[in-house]
């Protein structure tokens, strides 16, 4: 399996998002460091929180209308939507204009284009994709993305502020040129039935908490989405408790290299050489460990993997001991890079295919649950010692595999009674 075997559309979805993605990672990171200058620190917050809530409630219809009207319809539309948004941010950065609140609604129209936009892109991965290709399909957009956004981190750090209307204008070219691929080379993967559709006058947005409401009913999948919770949560708590733990605990030492350069690694300097340290071996080991994988049973993969990803993240919630911490790094990058392709595979064959898009909707909770679990991290960490934060994020995994155990037990035992009633 190599990425020419590919259908059209996942190819075409890889390309795109990789480009959109490095450019919007020059920007995007940064807008908080701009709305604190503009505006204060205060209401920056409220902004962007604003923002994320938009996005979130927005995605739940786009998932709704994407299982009613197709995916490309909606991804064409959704990407028209932010090519204008986009165009416009350039101009509010411009020399011709300088505006943050025109700039804070057209990232609020960006929002609602990548409401939409998702659930149906996410569903459209699993229409064309087969369950022999998902791992090698997801495996290969999880290292896309990581790439970009160490790509994207770079360059924006160096121009985001001296060169920032130039950055809006290349991401307003790119958003173009994805919108010219959605639009006349993707091709449609849903087909609606319409004629269970009724004439009637309809409440929509009746409808859309009836779809979302036989959604949560799915006891395997909020037992996924549980899961996936607990050891998403993870994630968050490195630039929430433990960036903070590492800046306050961490002792200063001095490296010194072979030519003479020495430096002074400080705790931030040290959750900085960590979060590279993932993002390098991320993009180094993805392709070539999902081939080494292929031959071992997949449960048992997933699961090393949580345990190793659990240990890992409980290691660096509670050693300062440089070394420690780095190896801890690389275990539970392995980790990750093991269980993360099995985990959106399951998801694709949990998702009932007549509402796909619904269920990305709803899975994008995930994302932000997790958000909130890691500033709760932060408060708690305020009153309790480092080790049993590592014991509570240790915890956790332990929760998160006890979950995804009870939704692979509830999956496979329907399956299997399914098959025997054929």
């Amino acid at each position: 399996m190599g990425f020419r075997e590919l259908h059209r559309n996942i190819k075409i979805r890889i390309i795109t998002s990789f480009l959109t993605r490095i450019v919007g990672t020059m920007i995007f990171p940064f807008m908080a460091i701009y709305f604190s200058m503009k505006v204060g620190q205060v209401l920056a917050g409220i902004l962007l929180i604003v923002n994320v809530l938009v996005s979130l409630f927005v995605s739940f219809y786009g998932g709704y209308i994407a299982d009613r009207v197709g995916r490309k319809k909606v991804m064409v539309t959704a990407q028209g939507i932010q090519v204008a948004a986009f165009a416009v941010m350039a101009l509010a950065n411009s020399p011709f204009l300088d505006s943050v609140w025109l700039t804070f609604t057209m990232m609020l129209v960006s929002s609602v284009s990548s409401g939409l936009m998702n659930p149906a892109a996410e569903a459209m991965l699993i229409d064309v994709s087969t369950p022999e290709n998902r791992k090698f399909m997801y495996s290969l957009n999880y290292w896309s993305i990581n790439l970009s956004i160490a790509l994207g981190a770079i360059v924006g750090g160096l121009l985001f502020k001296s060169h920032r209307f130039e950055l809006f204008l290349v991401l307003t070219f790119v958003s173009v040129f994805t919108w010219i691929l959605v639009t006349y080379w993707m091709t449609e993967s849903f087909e609606t039935k319409r004629a269970a559709v009724s004439s009637e006058k309809r409440n929509v947005l009746r409808e859309v908490i009836e779809n979302y409401r036989s959604v949560m009913h799915d006891k395997t999948f909020m037992l996924y989405v549980a899961g996936s919770i607990c050891i998403m949560s993870l994630e968050f708590q490195m630039h929430n408790y433990i960036g903070v733990r590492l800046d306050q605990e961490f002792a200063v030492r001095t490296l010194t290299f072979w030519n003479g350069f020495s430096f002074e690694m400080t705790g931030i300097r040290m959750l900085s050489w960590l979060s590279t340290e993932n993002t390098v071996l991320v993009v180094l080991l993805t392709i070539w460990l999902t081939k080494q994988m292929k031959r071992f049973n997949d449960m048992k993969v997933f699961f090393i993997g949580l345990s190793l990803y659990s240990v890992g993240y409980a290691i660096v919630g509670a050693s300062n001991s440089m070394g420690i911490l780095m190896s801890a790094v690389l275990l539970y990058t392995i980790g990750e890079l093991l269980y993360v392709p099995i985990r959106q595979a399951f998801l694709a064959d949990l998702a009932d295919e007549t509402k796909r898009s619904s269920y990305m909707a709803m899975n994008g909770l995930v994302f932000q649950a997790a958000k909130i679990a890691g500033s709760l991290g932060l408060t708690i960490g305020a009153f309790l010692p480092s080790w049993t934060m590592g014991s509570l994020y240790l915890l956790s995994g332990i929760m998160g595999m006890f979950l995804f155990q009870m939704a692979f037990t509830r999956f496979y035992a329907t399956k299997t009674a399914v098959k025997a009633t054929a």
